[in-house]
């Protein structure tokens, strides 16, 4: 049992005499899961769903499409989506409330655009403080009626969608959310839909709109939606979250004596820079049984105990590892030299600012971090120290120096573990299942 509130966890973690050793698979992925709810809303037919995860953030999505008029069932084996098509949606009652999770704030925000009714969206208090201007801005050049209710530019939003037209969008951030919105608004649009980001962000909206019927061509790091599509139930099979598996990658390279295999991964190569910064960084790490599922590759990942060492991490290769730089930090931290991280100033507007709870934390640790405007510098120590873990009601956070505590000679103390059920509600007990006692 893993408590909250300071408590002690109920192992203590020995500095090398536990290993992580076995098999394991990860819960299901958290975008494709999102999107399996979301895109069969739209289409017609049932859409049945499995492995989905049943975490905070997508029952988040189940509760709002329910609210939307979509019967949604959860019959334990599968997620079945009675989908009413494109412009099947109904007026909800009452606010939208998203809870934790941007991924339905943002994509659902690009389907209200093209609803003729007017809604209102927000979520808790994380939500409340992210930013919206980054949606808002193409929506509103597109011909959505959408504000920001506080006027501060972030939820809750009032929107009234409908009559929207096709742009041209160059957006200033590379961001999977923002293309998204802008590509699921676009089916509502009166003319093609094109969007440009910085650098290609991860790709699951385009790969599943497609399977779904949608007509969209990608340009490298453009993507154009055409409208009006008719998209058709599909049946998915959603494989285990790389960011999930990121916790077992790193505790694995990380704990002397470790050798584990995490089965059915996704790696679609918009989502796998965990796994090319732990080989860049000396990891031993190699993919096994290499196939496609539900249009996405999926992999079987084997990884060993290894000496580390650090690199530079930047430049295009971050949107595809945004979600794992925190416990890629933990990973740097404990390697030799020096880690850059670099071109990731997103990580300050995720569910807390990250790169001030990473400093914080791995600095209380007695780890050498120096932030940096858009990321850290971080130079290897030879080992950790126990602390008090501030998990800034952060899922990835708390994960993150979980595996940082697999290190240490004494025990690790938490603010708050439950933020993990955010993401992975059976985090604490699937790494019980692997520590060799």
């Amino acid at each position: 049992m893993f408590q909250n509130n300071c408590a002690k966890i109920s192992h203590q973690h020995i500095k090398n005499h536990k290993s992580l050793v076995g098999e394991i698979t990860v819960p299901g992925d958290k975008s494709i899961s999102h999107r399996s709810i979301m895109f069969g809303a739209l289409a017609s037919g049932k859409t049945r769903v499995t492995n989905f995860l049943r975490g905070a953030d997508c029952l988040a999505t189940i509760d709002c499409f329910r609210k939307l008029g979509i019967g949604i069932e959860d019959t334990v084996d599968e997620i079945i989506v009675n989908g009413k098509g494109l412009y099947g949606l109904k007026s909800p009652s009452g606010m939208l409330d998203v809870k934790n999770s941007g991924t339905t704030m943002r994509l659902l925000s690009g389907i209200l655009a093209g609803q003729s009714f007017e809604s209102e969206i927000t979520g808790d208090a994380s939500i409340q403080k992210r930013p919206m201007k980054r949606i808002m801005d193409p929506l509103k050049a597109m011909g959505a009626d959408i504000t920001s209710i506080n006027d501060n530019n972030c939820a809750p939003l009032k929107i009234r969608g409908g009559d929207l037209k096709g742009i041209e969008y160059d957006s200033p951030v590379s961001s999977a959310q923002v293309k998204s919105c802008v590509l699921l608004a676009g089916m509502y649009a009166d003319s093609p839909t094109t969007l440009t980001e910085p650098v290609v962000s991860r790709n699951h909206t385009e790969m599943m709109l497609t399977g779904f019927g949608a007509d969209l061509k990608v340009d490298h790091r453009s993507v154009t939606i055409f409208p009006d599509p008719k998209l058709e139930a599909q049946d998915i099979a959603v494989a285990g979250d790389i960011s999930s598996a990121a916790y077992f990658i790193a505790g694995a390279l990380l704990v002397p004596g470790s050798e584990l295999l995490i089965r059915n991964v996704g790696v679609n190569p918009t989502r796998d820079g965990i796994i090319q910064v732990a080989k860049a960084m000396g990891g031993n790490i190699s993919l096994e049984n290499q196939r496609i599922v539900s249009g996405e590759p999926v992999a079987d990942i084997l990884v060993k105990y290894s000496k580390l060492h650090g690199i530079r991490i930047e430049k295009d290769i971050i949107p595809t590892l945004i979600d794992e730089l925190p416990v890629i930090a933990v990973m740097a931290a404990l390697a030799e030299g020096q880690t850059v991280i670099a071109d990731a100033a997103e990580l300050k507007v995720k569910e807390s600012d990250r790169i001030m709870a990473i400093t914080q934390n791995l600095t209380d640790m007695g780890g050498k971090v120096v932030p940096t405007d858009d990321g850290m510098i971080i130079d290897g120590v030879e080992e950790l120290k126990s602390s008090v873990v501030k998990c800034y009601n952060d899922h990835r956070i708390a994960m993150s120096f979980y595996v940082a505590g697999l290190t240490l000679p004494g025990t690790m103390l938490f603010d708050n573990a439950n933020c993990v059920d955010i993401s992975y509600p059976t985090f604490f007990s699937d790494f019980g299942n692997i520590i060799k006692k």
